[in-house]
Formats: structure tokens, sequence, C-alpha cells
């Protein structure tokens, strides 16, 4: 069972949105920090947004203001809502899960945020 599957993503004009969505199994999302992270072609994997158990927030300045990270706990689902997009913003984008007991990463198998007139 993959653990984290990333949905959402796709081809959007500058100053578009999208709404990525990450559905983990219950057993990750409940004892873990989630977040967001993307990598451009040629770039290193960056973390874009992260939301901890409790609910608290912080994100990479590129996206402050733009993007906001949320999480249903009775779901297992977190979101990425991106507003305002930019050519820069486009890479492949990935759902990540650190468990606070063990410290383990989850990853998803990443999903593609174009941003592109």
């Amino acid at each position: 069972q993959v653990p984290l599957v990333e949905s959402g993503g796709g081809v959007v004009q500058p100053g578009g949105s999208l709404r990525l969505s990450c559905s983990a199994s219950g057993s990750i999302f409940s004892i873990s920090t989630m977040g967001w992270y993307r990598q451009a072609p040629g770039k290193q994997r960056e973390l874009v947004a992260r939301i901890s158990i409790g609910g608290v927030t912080n994100y990479v300045d590129s996206v402050k203001g733009r993007f906001t990270i949320s999480r249903d706990n009775a779901k297992n689902l977190v979101y990425l809502q991106m507003n305002s997009l930019k050519p820069e913003d486009t890479a492949v984008y990935y759902c990540n899960a650190q468990s606070v007991v063990t410290r383990k990463d989850y990853w998803g198998q990443g999903i593609q945020v174009t941003v592109s007139s």
C-alpha cells in the first residue's frame, strides 16, 4: 500500500490557482507532521510548506501569502492551496509525512505542476 497519494496537479496559467491534495493512511497521518516539497528541473528538492499535528504552519519565503497548507485530521488529508501561481512554481510537488515518534519520512510519488501561458 502506497502510504501517500497526491492529486490535483496540472497546467495553469500565471496568476491562476491549483489545489493539491494528499491522502495518507491513518496510522501515518495521525502521528506525523505533514509537508509539501517541490523539485524543479536541475534543482534540489525544497520544502514548500509544513503543518504540524496541531496545525502550526510554516512556509518557504517565496510562497508566503500565496500558498496555504491545511490538514483534515478526520479524513487523513493534507491540502496545498496555491494562488497567484508563477512560472517559477513549476515543479514536481511531493507530499511528505514525518513521524513525530520515529522521525521516519514517508513520500508520495510526486505530481507535476506546470505554470505556463
